[in-house]
């Protein structure tokens, strides 16, 4: 059926697949949601602050 070749190509494809596959759903899971989370955070702190500075102003 498969020469030996073929089944070390085989196999490094599906190596590569199922990486790629725990990759992409740590990423969706984890990494993204981390991210626009903390950015959402951080960018309410500025619209924060920026009020603070103008009341102070004023």
């Amino acid at each position: 059926m498969f020469e030996f070749d073929q089944y070390l190509g085989f196999l490094a494809f599906l190596t590569i697949l199922t990486i790629g596959f725990w990759l992409m759903i740590f990423l969706l899971t984890f990494v993204i949601p981390y991210w626009i989370f903390g950015s959402s955070i951080e960018r309410l702190k500025e619209i924060i602050e920026e009020k603070k500075a103008k009341r102070a102003q004023a």
